[in-house]
Order: structure tokens, then sequence, then C-alpha cells
């Protein structure tokens, strides 16, 4: 679905990131490509998977400073439906990690990861489908956290940014490991459990497709476009920003136009059992009892605009108190976010960025 979501110029995105859809990939000089296998990896819901397969892109090269640690590593973490290559897209690699950009390759080693259930990670649709292990985001951060420190031998994180899913993952990652990581980015979510509308339409667009009778529990011989259908629909109005799209599509043949293409290309490209377990994962979400725990240093940036966080719930200004380096900032709607989406146009909130980076710079060497 990020095909869907980036047309919408990144704004269609589930709590979920630009990834929901599958765009066209991105490119960008430099960068490398992997696999990594975790043998017989266990999962919270008591399932095990002998051979799960993580995927990655990364850029530039680690450094070390005189003990072996690793001073230059970045997290970048995708939302539900996305990949790593979703931010290797002009709006966001082409303003962070171009030459002098804020996070700049020649400078910093970024690593780009497909989550599980995403991208050319395992996930249901490889043939398992609805007999894949029931993942959740607990287990998609310990997979990373082996990926990274078994993998890719990196053993401290300069900074953890994560887009809506990723921003959720963000914040887990900070409670589950707190001497990992430098500072910390979330963007695009809340530290609290899905609760309210935010679970409401999650489970709308799970119904629906389990309602078809074509998914038949997962065996399908031919996709449950009917729920798959309804499921578009409720992704379309979740991601939406009202400006942009009221910008995109001015008149009503415009509108229908634009859904019809949408929804049509969406069809062609989701699997049925890889989006309900994507959506599902946030199913016991809940960093909220935990967050005092955090140690690392926190800018955590939503935008007014955003329908599935939405600002008038008062949140944010609450849990970010238990936060003891922790800070939040709300950017107000304008012509330049794009609701939900915000989280991956670099330009409106990379002098936040600057600023963490600045503030958790560490002492010069002696």
């Amino acid at each position: 679905m990020v095909r869907f979501l980036s047309r919408l110029a990144g704004v269609l995105l589930l709590i979920l990131s630009p990834g929901l859809a599958a765009a066209q990939d991105a490119t960008f000089p430099g960068t490398q490509e992997g696999d990594y296998i975790i043998h017989n990896f266990p999962f919270r819901s008591g399932e095990a998977l002998a051979d799960l397969r993580l995927h990655y892109t990364t850029l530039g090269k680690p450094q070390h400073d005189r003990h072996g640690r690793i001073t230059n590593a970045v997290l970048i973490l995708h939302g539900t439906g996305g990949d790593g290559h979703q931010f290797l897209r002009p709006q966001f690699a082409g303003v962070l990690f171009a030459p002098g950009g804020l996070l700049d390759p020649a400078k910093y080693f970024i690593i780009l990861r497909d989550g599980i259930g995403h991208g050319k990670s395992s996930k249901p649709s490889d043939g398992l489908h609805a007999n894949f292990p029931h993942y959740d985001y607990n287990d998609m951060v310990a997979a990373d956290y082996e990926l990274l420190t078994k993998g890719l031998k990196i053993n401290h994180l300069r900074l953890v940014m994560g887009t809506s899913m990723g921003c959720m993952h963000s914040f887990v990652w900070a409670e589950t490991y707190p001497d990992f990581m430098d500072a910390l980015m979330p963007l695009a979510c809340l530290p609290v459990q899905i609760a309210g509308r935010n679970r409401m339409w999650r489970k709308m667009v799970i119904d629906a497709i389990e309602d078809d009778p074509a998914w038949n529990g997962g065996d399908y011989t031919t996709p449950p476009l009917a729920g798959l259908r309804t499921a578009s629909d409720l992704l379309v109005i979740a991601g939406s920003a009202p400006l942009v799209m009221q910008k995109n599509s001015p008149t009503r043949d415009a509108a229908d136009a634009y859904l019809d293409e949408t929804i049509n290309k969406d069809l062609a490209s989701m699997d049925a059992n890889d989006l309900i377990y994507q959506v599902d994962a946030s199913r016991n979400y809940d960093p909220s009892i935990l967050l005092a725990t955090i140690k690392a240093p926190v800018m955590w940036v939503n935008s007014a605009d955003d329908f599935i966080n939405p600002p008038e719930l008062g949140i944010a200004e609450k849990q970010v108190t238990q936060i003891k380096n922790g800070r939040f900032i709300l950017i107000p709607l304008s012509d330049q976010t794009h609701g939900h989406g915000t989280h991956t146009w670099a330009a409106v909130w990379k002098d936040y960025l600057a600023e963490l980076l600045r503030e958790t710079e560490p002492p010069p060497k002696k």
C-alpha cells in the first residue's frame, strides 16, 4: 500500500507510515542491502519460526571510538505496511541523507530494516499464510535488536527514529533497551494502548477481510476482494489530510476518479493476510506504564492534522511529563503538513532533529 500512500503525497499512512502500500522502489546512491536469518525465533504468542528473515538496507559506514563502541549508527523504523525503502524517497532522503544533510551517510551509518511481516522480511504471504506466527511490536523490536547486535555487530545507536508504527517501536526500544541509544525521535504516534477510534478503524479493517467468505480462514485461493475493498476505503479515511485531498481533488469528478484509481491499484497489490497481521500487531502495545524508565532524550513530534493521533485527545501533553528528558512538539496545521504522513516530509520537522542531535552530541575526544 505504499503505492497508495505515496500517491497521497505520503499522507495516507496507517498507524502507519508511508508504507501501507507498495509504492515504486526509491533509489539512493551508496545503499547496500542484505538479509539476516534468525534461527528458531520465539514469538510472545508461544509460536516459533525456524528461519526468520530480516531484510535491511544500509548507507554509510560504522565508526568506533577507542573503546570499540559504535558512535554513528542511526536506526530508522518504518510504519505499518511500509519498508525501509520508503525512506529513500526525495521528501525524506533528499532532505536528510543529502551531502551536508543532518543524517549525511558520510557521517552516519544508517540502518533501514524491513520489520517482521513487511517488505522483503518474512511475512504470511511467503507461504505460511494464516499459519504464520502472530507477531506483535515486542517481537518486532526483539528481532531488530538481534539483527543489529548479532547480524550487523552494532553495539550502540546514536539515534533511533521511527514514523507511525516505527514511532511506537521507538518507545518500545527506549523501554526495552534503555542504554542502547543516545537519542530518540518518535514521529506521529502516541505511547498508550491503541483504543478509541484508533482501535475501531483498525478492527474494521480486520473484520472487513475476515467477514469476506473468500478469505476462507486465511487459506484463500483468490483474494477476498470485497473485504480488501472495504479495508482500502478505511485506510483512505484513516490516513487522510483534508487540505491536501481538497487541493488534489477539487471537484466531485476528480475525487471519484482518484478514489477509483487508488482502490484499484491497491487491490492489485495488497495481500489480505499480510494486512491483517500488520494491523493486528498493535493489539497489545502500551508503553505508558514504563515511560519513566526511558533514559535517552526524546524529541517527539506529531502534527495537528493527524487523523490517527488527533491532538484534541490531549494524550501527548500528559504522557510526555513522565519522560525525564522528553519534549513533545505539535506541528500546527499548514499548507506544509500532510496529515499523518507529515512524518515523512522531513523539511517540516528537520529543525527539531537538528536540535536533538546538537543537544545529544557526545563530548569531543580528549
